[in-house]
């Protein structure tokens, strides 16, 4: 999930060069129509008419072949694809302005370029082309109502045939169209690209949960296999260290041993709640009380006194079904992780959203050093950790315990800003 800006980025390429071939398309259609009408007709080769269409056909062509080098070398594309549209919005009020100006049947062109344009930059790209289209509808039309243009194949001027009130009308008309439509389309977009999202984190999800389904069973087995000549081991150095005669140097070695297999052991037991969390003793929780209650305890916490902010949004009246230490061991984890991804002073952001389908989310987002990718990736894993002294067990074990109430818990990144951790519980009923 965090990658999904770059992602749309990488999107746009594709888009931006189906753009092109299109718009190559287009301009092939136009020539062909030219050609046909100039035939049908018997225009004059050199009508000027003609003559502009052919140099505006060239025109889109020309810009074509530079759009196409231009994207192979050019990384952010945004605002390419923005300044190609915007050219797009003066190539349709060119033609319009060719055929006929305020008589054109071909100002319905403006909605087909909103309609890709909320496509490819999605509401802002759509409002964006519509604003401009407006504006450079508006200022042909005053030009020509003003006697300062008069378009190709009309004999008079605009305001010789038709009434100011007539032309406010139809200029009034085509605006509002275009933003309807710019807002249409561009809800559209934005839906298709929220499912895009959600589509792209549940498989994410489904990656890690099965991913975490075989490192866990291994573990288990693995881990069993450890702790058995482990207790055989350090039951074995006890008896030792009782029968045999004192002695400084070989007490102090088994006072190792024997610390490092008590260490071992804690390893080997958090290593068994990641692969098997406890069945806990589940109850309706009040989230809102349960998450105030922790706040107030974490920020007492040395880790977190006197240097974190903890800002927080709840709602109230909002229950799950959940054992209450578990929620409690789930959001301290990842309090103490914000909190320990931030270097001196900071803010931990705490916010509930109930969402459809009877669902709140927590997110927890800190303004800390956040991770790259390829952490982000991992931040999961068993093992994998960034601190020192650290196991790398605290948030596997969060995740299978979230994991086993059938929740989500996902992650969002940016390096250098911060990061955001979503909890994604079902909602029930108030007991009471």
């Amino acid at each position: 999930m965090n990658n999904f800006s770059s992602q749309i980025q990488n999107d746009l390429h594709p888009k931006l060069k189906w753009l092109i071939s299109l718009r190559v398309l287009f301009a092939l259609l136009m020539l062909g129509s030219g050609i046909f009408l100039q035939l049908v007709r018997h225009d004059p080769i050199f009508a000027p008419q003609l003559i502009m269409l052919y140099c505006l056909i060239a025109a889109i062509l020309v810009l074509s072949t530079i759009y196409a080098l231009v994207l192979r070398f050019r990384k952010h594309l945004s605002f390419f694809a923005y300044f190609q549209i915007g050219i797009d919005t003066l190539i349709v009020t060119f033609i319009i302005f060719l055929t006929g100006s305020f008589t054109s049947a071909f100002s319905f062109l403006y909605l087909v370029v909103i309609i890709y344009a909320s496509m490819v930059l999605f509401r802002k790209g759509g409002l964006v082309m519509a604003a401009l289209s407006c504006i450079e509808y508006g200022i042909m039309i005053d030009l020509e109502y003003y006697l300062l243009l008069r378009p190709f194949g009309v004999d008079n001027f605009l305001s010789d045939n038709y009434e100011w009130s007539q032309i406010l009308y139809k200029v009034v008309i085509t605006m509002a169209a275009c933003f309807a439509v710019a807002f249409l389309s561009g809800f559209l977009a934005e839906q298709a690209r929220k499912s895009k999202k959600e589509l792209s984190a549940m498989e994410e999800h489904v990656k890690r949960v099965q991913k975490m389904a075989a490192m866990g069973e291994m573990a288990a087995g693995l881990a069993h296999e450890i702790r058995n000549p482990l207790a055989s081991l350090s039951g074995s150095i006890q008896i030792l260290r009782e029968d045999i005669e004192y002695n400084p140097d070989h007490d102090k070695l088994m006072q190792i041993v024997l610390r490092e297999a008590d260490r071992l052991s804690s390893l080997v037991t958090s290593f068994l709640l990641f692969a098997r969390p406890p069945a806990g003793k589940v109850e309706p929780v009040e989230l809102d009380k349960a998450l105030r209650e922790t706040i107030d305890f974490f920020g007492r916490d040395n880790r977190c006194s006197g240097r974190i902010t903890i800002t927080k949004e709840l709602v109230h009246g909002i229950w799950i079904e959940i054992d209450p230490m578990h929620l409690r061991q789930i959001l301290w984890n990842l309090f103490l992780n914000a909190a320990e991804a931030i270097d001196g002073r900071g803010v931990i952001h705490i916010v509930m959203q109930p969402t459809r389908n009877n669902q709140v989310n927590v997110v927890i987002s800190d303004n800390g050093c956040g991770m790259s990718p390829e952490i982000t990736e991992s931040v999961f894993d068993p093992f994998f950790t960034t601190k020192p002294g650290g196991t790398g067990l605290g948030l596997s074990i969060v995740h299978s315990i979230v994991e086993s109430y059938n929740n989500r818990l996902d992650v969002e990144s940016t390096e250098g800003e911060g990061t955001k951790f979503t909890l994604m519980l079902k909602q029930i009923d108030s007991p009471t």
